[in-house]
């Protein structure tokens, strides 16, 4: 198809006038576009310019701020349109795998993706199975998804896409971070696609300028706006380029492209034999029964531009640690300039000095400025003191960061970021210079500058310059690159050299047909993908709510749960070891008090009273004091909670009936402890003062009344059997909340809740979908702390099982959903974890009546009290286990649980966003 017929088409998407920042950055500004349908139109550009942005509102993934987007014929920001056209619209976001669960396998993937668009188990079946065999991953079908490669977790991604046969399929960047092969076998299944699907449109954003030249129609953006449209050809034609590379950057403003000149880069000097830098004999590393890396060898020589490609999880990772030493090899030997690389050695780390690296993604610190941080990396390589602002000077005037020194990175346009992430790994002055993807998401003019840098260093300063890549056009500009598969080497010579040795010609085809030769293909069977699938009939939707869609919500998250052990012990046992540990640690009985006496009329009448003490449960006696600083001493140590002081004269002025004085020293640290202490001696004393009182008379009179406590529910008067129970309802809040809030956190962390924002699925169904699975936990828990209480804290329970089974269901019910309603306004799993035990743990110890009576409390913490639901189960839980009582005797309790659970859950359901903004 040509420009001129995919313009002549009518739109598919109609974007007018429309406007979205994130804070003070515009991603989109007043943009007006549309967008032809029944071809494959692309988005074009480098990271920023707004292509997922303007994908994301198309979509619906996104809620649209200002302007209109018409997606099939409708308004998107209408929520009944975008109901009515999402069975009919796939969406693959940005990044490997995005929307997949790492956890699932290749098939129960696709499975839920095809109970979510309703489909039955026999249409799952057929279309699974010809996706699955038509991309090559039908022998992977049983595989975890997190363990494929990031070509075939594109593929799945597409599968999961195409299994409700959709109008529109959008596809962000899907082959970002994709070795060529890969890319190859993606790109032909998209036109297989096209073939068996005639009207289906399809959009695309890339940053690969290579593979834009096979679109039907383009759209140039930068900073928000588009640059010009039409076909690759209209465009290349209009700016007189011969590449689409050569046409954006002629398509730039003139500010941003000013002073750009074509890269020319002087051959090296081999005049003179090159000093070797990094030498790899026989390396190979095994992880288990895997190999790695397999017997690799090759040498670079000192100032050499070296590229390293291969296949995506090929070993190029492995080996690019074991020769900087931060991984020791199984076999075989690594040097760096000329010294053996042994991680085990500390004078290892003096020769790692001689290493600079630059990651793919940025890494420095945000918080500070330009020049903040190149001084702290020259401080973490001990560059002395006095060097270290001159160094930062120079670095900034060599990469022409001069003007940014004082500004913040976030505030920095990408290219400038990765100039300064550059500068960090060279403000040491290293001799080897690693990068990892240095120009991803760059735009050609900041790519070309970064190279010019890289070529200076190289050919001026005799830096050695190790890459990675998966530009075709960035490999050429290497002096040598290797391409590496499966562990192995291929082949390291010239680009030039490898394509001529190919028959090819490009190096791309070079890197594709070495690489099939190597059994790399996995085998997709792209002509196949369509060809004998017949035309489905696409399944209804249900308006109101779908049980289908809530149980494959459920399903997926039970297969997730019982495939983490992390999460599933935390499921299964966190709430009984925190019962023993809170059950034997919260103890409010105040017994075997360490106390001393400092006897000063050491009388048998005072020593009667000494035996008295020592006799009982309460207190445990020491060996006497012998004065005020051996009193200090042993209460500051601890080693003393009470002291007891009987005067010169105590027996005396008991005989006479004198008043007596007894002086008793409290340890007061914890004054709840002490002030019962103190009842206990008060008590006693009494009690010794009354018996010897009437041991000293003929005949005692009769008390005129008596007073006799009896104690219910728990005679014996025994913390345990009020606090066992009071834990139970604790613990139920606590880890099912935390577990339910982070199984929505998760989502939002991993990106795969973009999965909510563009399928069918409502949030009430999402939210039941991933309640259900905690809900039967909690139960089971429930059950188990029941058991820990009767049978290992020996606690009575004495009313309705029925009762407290009932009860806990509501409880549980209410607990989750509280936990999703915390993960509503929650973006990270630290933040949820915190935020829950928070939120869960302050109420239902303080205000639902653990300690204090929720009748004792005031003001905020008595209508907390009311409200929460802890302090209704707590109540329900000693009724049952001590009081004897059943749900009729608890109605009150179990009609405030049994509203709780609802309306915590309806608020989760209108706070949770259905499109992020």
């Amino acid at each position: 198809m040509t420009g001129g017929d995919a313009a002549a088409r009518p739109p598919v998407v109609r974007v007018s006038d429309v406007s979205l920042a994130y804070g003070s950055k515009r991603a989109l500004d007043n943009l007006t576009l549309d967008i032809p349908g029944g071809c494959m139109a692309g988005l074009i550009g480098p990271d920023g310019v707004g292509k997922s942005t303007l994908l994301s509102l198309v979509a619906g993934a996104r809620k649209i701020s200002a302007g209109t987007i018409e997606t099939l014929g409708g308004d998107m920001s209408d929520a009944r349109h975008r109901r009515s056209v999402c069975p009919r619209i796939a969406y693959m976001p940005q990044g490997l795998g995005r929307n997949l669960y790492p956890t699932l396998s290749v098939f129960e993937n696709a499975d839920f993706f095809g109970r979510l668009f309703g489909q039955n188990r026999e249409e799952r079946a057929r279309r699974i199975d010809h996706l699955l065999t038509s991309t090559g991953l039908q022998k992977f079908r049983d595989r975890p998804a997190g363990k494929l490669s990031g070509g075939m977790k594109q593929k799945l991604g597409l599968c999961c896409a195409l299994i409700h046969d959709p109008d529109l399929l959008i596809l962000d960047e899907p082959t970002t971070g994709v070795d060529p092969l890969s890319r190859r076998q993606f790109w032909e299944l998209i036109e297989s696609i096209r073939l068996s699907r005639e009207g289906m449109s399809v959009i695309v954003a890339s940053a690969y300028m290579e593979e834009a030249a096979r679109f039907d129609w383009l759209a140039a953006m930068d900073d928000g706006r588009t640059l010009a449209t039409g076909s690759p050809a209209d465009l290349m034609r209009r700016a007189g380029a011969d590449d689409l590379d050569a046409a954006f950057i002629a398509l730039l403003p003139e500010a941003k492209r000013r002073g750009h000149m074509v890269l020319e880069i002087a051959p090296l000097d081999v005049s003179a034999a090159a000093p070797v830098a990094i030498e790899a004999s026989e390396l190979t590393m095994r992880f288990g029964d895997f190999t790695a890396v397999d017997h690799v060898n090759f040498a670079i020589g000192e100032g050499e531009i070296f590229g390293f490609l291969g296949s995506n999880g090929c070993g190029k990772t492995t080996t690019m640690k074991m020769l900087t030493g931060l991984l020791p090899a199984c076999e075989g030997e690594a040097k760096l300039f000329g010294r053996a690389i042994d991680p085990r050695d500390p004078r290892d780390l003096r020769a790692r000095r001689n290493v600079g690296y630059m990651s793919q993604s940025f890494s420095l610190y945000s918080e500070l400025t330009v020049r903040q941080n190149l001084a702290l990396h020259a401080r973490l390589f001990d560059l002395p003191e006095d060097t270290i602002a001159g160094r930062v000077v120079e670095m900034a005037r060599r990469l022409s960061l001069e003007p940014e020194l004082d500004s913040f990175p976030d505030a920095l346009p990408l290219g400038l970021r990765q100039r300064l992430s550059l500068a960090a790994a060279l403000i040491h002055g290293p001799r080897l210079l690693i990068l990892d993807e240095p120009t991803s998401g760059m735009d050609p003019v900041a790519r070309d500058e970064l190279w010019r840098i890289l070529v200076e260093l190289s050919r001026r300063d005799r830096v050695t310059i190790f890459i990675s890549t998966h530009f075709m056009n960035e490999a050429e500009r290497c002096d040598r690159i290797s391409l590496m598969h499966a562990g192995r080497v291929l082949v390291t010579d010239a680009p030039a050299a490898i394509v001529a040795q190919s028959g090819v010609a490009t190096l791309e085809d070079a890197f594709v047909t070495r690489l099939r030769a190597a059994g790399a293909d996995e085998g997709a069977s792209a002509a196949a993908l369509g060809a004998a699938e017949p035309a489905i009939a696409r399944p209804a939707q249900r308006r109101g709510f779908d049980p289908r869609r809530m149980m494959s919500y459920m399903r997926r998250e039970a297969l997730e749960l019982r495939r983490d052990p992390i999460r599933a012990t935390l499921a299964l046992l966190g709430s009984v070891l925190l019962m023993f540990v809170i059950g034997y640690g919260v103890n409010l009985d105040v017994e075997h008090l360490s106390f001393a006496v400092l006897d000063r009329d050491d009388t048998t009448t005072s020593r009667a009273y000494a035996l008295d003490i020592a006799g009982s449960r309460y207190f445990d006696e020491k060996p006497p004091v012998t004065g005020y600083e051996d009193l200090d001493a042993r209460m500051r140590a601890g080693a003393l909670s009470l002291a007891i002081e009987i005067p010169s004269g105590f027996a005396r002025d008991v005989a006479h009936g004198r008043p007596t004085a007894i002086g008793a020293w409290i340890d007061a640290a914890m004054p709840s402890r002490a002030e019962t202490a103190r009842g206990y001696v008060q008590g006693m004393h009494a009690y010794w003062l009354t018996q010897k009182a009437r041991a000293g008379a003929d005949a005692p009179a009769a008390d005129p009344f008596s007073l006799a406590v009896r104690y219910r529910y728990n005679p014996d008067v025994v913390s345990v059997i009020a606090m066992v129970p009071a834990v139970i309802p604790v613990l139920l809040m606590l880890i099912p909340a935390m577990l339910a809030a982070l199984s929505v956190v998760r989502e939002k962390e991993l990106g795969s809740i973009v999965n909510l924002y563009v399928t069918p699925v409502s949030r009430l169904e999402f939210l039941l979908g991933k309640q259900a699975p905690y809900v039967a936990l909690a139960m089971f828990n429930a059950a188990v702390l029941w058991l820990a209480a009767t049978l290992g804290f020996g606690v009575p329970f004495t009313g309705s099982l029925f009762a407290y089974g009932a009860a806990a269901l509501l409880y549980v019910v209410a607990s989750t959903a509280f936990g999703l309603l915390v993960s509503s306004f929650m973006s990270s799993q630290i933040a949820a974890i915190f935020g829950t035990t928070i939120l869960t743990m302050v109420p239902a110890t303080q205000y639902s009546g653990m300690i204090d009576p929720v009748s004792s409390l005031e003001g905020v913490g008595a209508a907390i009290g009311r409200v929460y639901p802890t302090a209704h189960f707590m109540t329900i839980s000693r009724a049952t286990f001590s009081k004897a009582l059943g749900v009729a005797d608890l109605s009150p309790s179990f009609a405030a649980l049994a509203l709780a659970g609802p309306v915590l859950l309806g608020l989760a359901v209108m706070l949770l966003r259905k499109q992020a903004r």
